[in-house]
């Protein structure tokens, strides 16, 4: 058969290719689109001829599977029922993007995708109680993804052992012929494979370096809880240095091995900066506690800290909105650090003042840390 081409112009209207392209795999058909790292050679999961086709275009082993491929980082939850914090963060912070996320699924069936899903299906996404999925960055791949109703499965597109594809020419060099459609989106932007991670729990095993390399990999799992005051010289330090001590009782480790053991802690000021540390009262209030914020130094609330972080905790309503005066997306990631209620700044006050202030924040950290996950 002859393998259709639909060339893309990227800045203009590709509706109808993306259009042609869904439709193609509706009817059973292979088609090949590119992403931000290599071409791509797809089939829907629900129409088993079509994996059929793509194994044997492969040489899959009938009991590997393929890579589901989703057009929204929303879209991971119907195939894992449980993503746990670490994965939680990767989708977070890497997708769309170069990363394919292997993750454990105790009990396939469980997973809400199935309940229209038949167990063919389930073989081809599913291999020793896992799955890989990938979210592209890529304009087209996510328009034709989203477009699909079915689940979509996906490998490289070439032939096994030859080097993946970076160019439409380059699909067709080897798969010319065997497959139905390859949308020519021109050369792809990285031209190298995505980088593959296996995550079990809170860790995880690089398989494949791609893109993404290892110190990447690191800073994009990190855990970053921020908390926000005004000055940065009590509240947020204090807030920061209880979390940092209960973190790091959680983990069995010293407040200085929580880097290392991928968390890190931290507090700013919407009008911070200034030189200076925490106010005395603040490093008295803690000291009785146990935990030493002597060497804390006031830093200024930044939109980069915000976007980093995976928990933002502000001590007033005002902490609130200048956050997302700064990074108005990160919504669903800044909160009060009591619920419906302002932390009172104590500066200026007495040491009973501090204490009170200090037991309040100490029990909004208790309960705002439950929320975490690890």
């Amino acid at each position: 058969m002859a393998t259709e081409v639909i060339r893309v112009d990227r800045d203009g209207d590709f509706t109808a290719a993306v259009r042609r392209a869904a439709a193609a795999l509706a009817d059973g058909g292979l088609v090949a689109f590119p992403t931000e790292t290599v071409y791509g050679v797809a089939a829907c999961v629900d129409l088993a001829e079509a994996v059929s086709r793509l194994r044997r275009v492969k040489e899959r082993p009938q009991e590997m599977a393929f890579t589901v491929h989703i057009g929204s980082s929303a879209d991971a939850n119907q195939f894992v029922p449980e993503l746990g914090g670490l994965a939680s963060r990767f989708i977070r912070k890497a997708w769309p993007g170069p990363l394919t996320l292997i993750l454990p699924v105790e009990v396939p069936a469980a997973a809400p995708i199935m309940g229209r899903l038949n167990g063919t299906a389930a073989e081809a996404m599913y291999y020793n109680n896992a799955i890989g999925l990938r979210y592209p960055d890529d304009s087209i791949a996510e328009s034709i993804l989203r477009t699909v109703t079915s689940p979509v499965v996906a490998a490289s597109a070439n032939l096994a052992g030859r080097p993946p594809a970076q160019t439409a020419e380059d699909v067709l060099r080897d798969l010319g012929g065997r497959i139905d459609l390859v949308v020519d989106g021109g050369r792809t932007r990285y031209a190298r494979p995505s980088t593959i991670v296996r995550v079990s729990g809170g860790a995880y095993e690089i398989v494949r370096e791609g893109v993404y390399d290892r110190r990447t990999l690191e800073r994009l799992s990190t855990l970053r809880i921020l908390f926000v005051c005004t000055g940065n010289t009590c509240r947020s330090p204090m807030a920061a240095g209880l979390a940092a001590a209960a973190l790091a009782e959680r983990l069995g480790c010293a407040v200085a091995d929580l880097p290392a053991r991928g968390v890190e802690v931290s507090s700013a000021g919407t009008s911070g900066g200034a030189a200076g540390g925490a106010t005395t009262h603040a490093v008295e209030a803690m000291s009785r506690r146990g935990i030493d914020i002597s060497q804390h130094r006031s830093t200024a609330l930044t939109a980069d800290m915000i976007r980093q972080a995976d928990h933002t905790f502000v001590m007033t309503e005002a902490h609130r909105e200048a956050a997302l005066n700064l990074v108005p997306s990160a919504s669903d990631r800044v909160a009060l650090l009591l619920d419906g209620q302002d932390v009172r700044d104590p500066v200026g006050e007495s040491e009973d003042e501090y204490e009170a202030c200090a037991r309040g924040i100490e029990n909004g950290v208790i309960a705002r840390l439950q929320e975490v996950i690890l």
